[in-house]
C-alpha cells in the first residue's frame, strides 16, 4: 500500500470518491488495487465483470489509480494493469453550502431524477454543446452541478470549461 496523500482542491473532485466509497464493488476494487497490481480480468474474477469497467473509470477519474502494461507471456497480448496511487486524502477547498449540497446529492442519490438529468447532459453533449456554462444556463442549474453530474457518470469528465466523453 502506498503512503501518498490525495489532495482535493475542488469540491467537484469529491463526487467520484464518494461514488466509489458508496458502492461495495467499487470499494473492493480500490482495496484490491491498494495491495497489488491487477488486470481487469483478475479484478473481474473477484468482484464480477459488470463492475470493473465503471469502477476503473471512476477510480481513474478520481485520480486514484495508475496504470501500466503488463508484459505478456510469449504469444499473448499485453494487458493493462492497475494499482492504487493513494491511501489517504486531504481536502483543501471552500464552497457555498448550496454547491456542497448539490454535490452530495449527486454522489449519493441513485434515483430516476438524477438519471434523467445525466441523460439530458449527455444529449446536450452529443448535440455538440460541451460548454459547462451553456449547459448549466440551459437547465437552470449551477456550473458546479453540471460538473458534479459529469464526475458521477463514468464515461464523462470535465476538461477546462467543457465536458468530454472518456475513451477506455
Amino acid at each position: 500500500m502506498t503512503g501518498h496523500v490525495r489532495i482535493v482542491n475542488d469540491p467537484v473532485e469529491l463526487v467520484p470518491l464518494f461514488v466509489v466509497f458508496n458502492n461495495t464493488h467499487y470499494k473492493k476494487i480500490l482495496e484490491l488495487l491498494n495491495k497489488n497490481w491487477m488486470t481487469p480480468t483478475e479484478l473481474s474474477d473477484v468482484v464480477g465483470a459488470e463492475y470493473v469497467r465503471d469502477g476503473l473509470l471512476l477510480l481513474r477519474k478520481g485520480n486514484l489509480i495508475e496504470e501500466k502494461w503488463r508484459m505478456p507471456e510469449p504469444g499473448k497480448k499485453p494487458e493493462k494493469e492497475y494499482r492504487a496511487n493513494y491511501s489517504k486524502v486531504r481536502a483543501n477547498f471552500q464552497c457555498n453550502f448550496s454547491d456542497l449540497g448539490d454535490l452530495l446529492a449527486i454522489a449519493f442519490t441513485n434515483g430516476d431524477d438524477l438519471r434523467m438529468k445525466g441523460d439530458s447532459v449527455e444529449a446536450e453533449l452529443s448535440r455538440g454543446n460541451s460548454s459547462i456554462s451553456d449547459i448549466a444556463r440551459k437547465f437552470g442549474v449551477s456550473p458546479v452541478f453540471i460538473k458534479g453530474i459529469a464526475k458521477r457518470i463514468p464515461h464523462l469528465d470535465v476538461k477546462g470549461q467543457g465536458l468530454v466523453v472518456l475513451n477506455e
